[in-house]
């Protein structure tokens, strides 16, 4: 019997579908048991109640699927699209932009996350490393840290010279305006959490096995010098907020909070409305007659051990 279109329910659908995100939720964010029961006591007792999980997973499938209709217009109509994620360590960053981009073409929606310059890379001219990443026609693209490192992590650590970040303050907002003038929207996000917030991610991820890999040699450096990070957001901000390419900030302390109105605020800043669709039809199967399936050898198949 065929799949009856007719009798499909939407319904069933999106049951289906959040059952299936629940799953991948739980599979992306469990503790492992070696997590501290007394940590995540204290976690607890330090957050107030967040939104409750299946009121989540249907506002994210609802905002999930206003991002397809997002990619199916800027394909269409070659728009350009370059979103910047910047903030604090642990601040949330990479959660939202994993919900961003999990229901997208990766060939349409790319992440870059670029790795610390090069002995080449660091003799050019600084914005050249990020150039080639820019969206071209038909494309989105979400810089997970961008060029706004040589303000903060750069400045911060003493890896560029108080000459650098001075020219740097002065080359960005032409920098952006060029962008802009280009044809690409772009969008900037800061990622804000509080002192005592970081402290308790920073230990979770010191506890949970999964996520150790995430705290770096700098990571833990951000904690001791929370102070010189503030000053240098502060300038930036006051530097590089321009009416061609404002910064918006994102309360991070929720995370679920954040993903859903950082996704909202994301979707209300593009223009974008529903490109029409050929129906599509699935065509029948052909079938030989003559045919006759080989059996393939028993080494070739992955054990079946669960």
């Amino acid at each position: 019997m065929g799949f009856d279109e007719q009798a499909f329910d939407g319904k069933d659908w999106l049951l289906a579908e959040l059952e299936d995100s629940l799953d991948e939720d739980y599979e992306m964010e469990i503790s492992e048991p070696a997590l501290s029961m007394e940590l995540r006591k204290i976690y607890k007792r330090q957050h107030p109640k967040s939104i409750d999980r299946q009121t989540y997973f249907k506002i994210l499938l609802t905002l999930q699927a206003e991002l397809i209709k997002l990619q199916d217009w800027v394909e269409h109509t070659g728009e350009k699209i370059a979103v910047i994620f910047e903030g604090r360590d642990a601040a949330g960053k990479g959660g939202v932009i994993k919900r961003i981009t999990q229901r997208l073409n990766p060939r349409v929606c790319r992440v870059v996350a670029l790795n610390k310059p090069t002995d080449r890379e660091r003799s050019q001219w600084y914005f050249q490393r990020y150039v080639p990443h820019l969206p071209s026609g038909g494309e989105i693209v979400l810089f997970d840290r961008s060029w706004y490192n040589r303000s903060g992590v750069e400045r911060v650590m003493g890896f560029a010279t108080p000459e650098q970040v001075e020219q740097f303050f002065q080359d960005v907002p032409e920098f952006e305006r060029m962008l802009v003038r280009s044809g690409i929207r772009l969008i900037k996000y800061w990622f804000s959490i509080t002192d005592q917030e970081q402290q308790l991610r920073f230990l979770m991820r010191i506890h949970d096995p999964l996520k150790q890999w995430k705290l770096s040699p700098m990571d833990l450096q951000s904690r001791v010098r929370w102070e010189q990070y503030t000053k240098a957001k502060e300038e930036t901000f006051a530097r590089t907020n321009s009416p061609e390419a404002p910064w918006f900030i994102v309360a991070g302390n929720d995370k679920k909070r954040a993903r859903l109105n950082c996704i909202h605020h994301l979707l209300e800043q593009i223009p974008y409305q529903v490109v029409p669709h050929e129906p599509i039809s699935l065509p029948e199967r052909v079938f030989n007659p003559d045919y006759d399936r080989e059996t393939l050898p028993p080494e070739l198949h992955v054990p079946n051990l669960y």
